[in-house]
């Protein structure tokens, strides 16, 4: 594809609190503050590989949601589609420095102005105008039944004006929380996606694609990349709209330890990255989105399944090496 690109990523603006210290209440009282949430770091690292991307979430009108909007912009990403509405932007704390140690999160985001939208607010053929690509994940229909209802006006609209829709299936259980399971309304979105991002377990759990019990850590790399291929082929059958597939695997023996490949899946071939392994981790949130944001730039400049992998993962990666929730853009 060689025309000009324009992605709409959709999602909730998050702000991360961590600790600089083991515990996050202690008596030094250091917190770190960054910008965050998983729609938000595909654009920054969109914006940083000069992919023409606008970022479309709902923050309240004031100076701390401004400035974080801002941080956006620096990194060359569009974020004049927001909503300015609602009094709350949504929180999370890191109960350790970077995800490592615990990695324990603690939501705070209920009724924040983002969760508070429901169908009919976001004119979405005008939002949909001049985009080429439309990216969103699990995370918001997650939040609550409203949320799943404007997700779907989105999906119709993106599919109307001919859009290329991509998904990550970002599971978090702490979400999910208000009575659906994702298999109850996960299907019914994905249906409408060219490109789905996550891995063998979210799929397992979203979609109802097969998982074996038995894989675990020992599991070899060969096993695991033929799970992937036969996850991908149910994808395929389930949801014909879909032509790309891509997952991570991502597996920690101890905080600072990671070892991360991934697999890209057309209909008509299979696609193993090289295998990356760190002891030196620094910040390992946002790995997953830094990834999504090179599988999505690998399928718009490459048509080579084997340049994309190597792209999303080598992007992925490097993101284990970059403090905060947004990547710096390089694979």
């Amino acid at each position: 594809m060689h025309h000009k690109e324009n992605v709409l990523v959709f999602g909730e603006l998050l702000l991360r609190f961590s600790s600089a210290d083991e515990k996050f209440i202690n008596k030094n009282h250091t917190v770190s503050l960054f910008p965050g949430g998983s729609e938000a770091n595909v654009s920054a690292s969109l914006g940083q590989l000069n992919i023409p991307v606008s970022y479309l979430t709902c923050v309240p009108d004031n100076a701390l949601a401004a400035n974080a909007l801002t941080a956006l912009s620096e990194l060359g990403v569009d974020t004049s589609k927001s909503v300015l509405q609602g009094s709350r932007v949504g929180l999370y704390f890191l109960l350790s420095a970077n995800g490592l140690s615990s990695g324990q999160v603690v939501y705070d985001r209920k009724f924040s102005s983002f969760s508070d939208l429901e169908p009919g607010v976001i004119d979405w053929d005008e939002m949909m105008k001049d985009q080429t690509w439309f990216h969103w994940t699990a995370l918001t229909p997650a939040l609550n039944e409203n949320m799943a209802g404007v997700c779907l006006e989105a999906l119709i609209a993106a599919r109307k004006n001919g859009l290329k829709i991509s998904v990550d299936l970002n599971y978090r259980n702490r979400l999910w929380d208000f009575g659906r399971e994702p298999i109850e309304i996960m299907p019914e979105l994905v249906k409408y996606c060219d490109v789905i991002m996550g891995n063998i377990w979210a799929a397992n759990k979203m979609l109802g694609t097969g998982i074996d019990d038995a894989l675990d850590r020992n599991t070899s790399v060969a096993d695991y990349h033929e799970h992937s291929a036969k996850t991908a082929q149910e994808i395929f059958n389930l949801f014909p709209q879909c032509k790309h597939v891509a997952n991570t695997f991502r597996f920690m023996d101890n905080p600072t330890h990671n070892l991360f490949y991934g697999t890209y899946h057309t209909p008509d071939g299979n696609y193993n990255s090289k295998i990356y392994e760190t002891n030196e981790v620094i910040d390992r949130i946002g790995s997953g989105d830094a990834f999504m944001a090179g599988l999505i730039y690998g399928i718009i400049r490459f048509e080579n399944g084997t340049e994309v992998i190597e792209t999303a993962t080598g992007s992925g990666y490097r993101k284990l090496f970059v403090k905060g929730d947004f990547g710096d853009g390089s694979f």
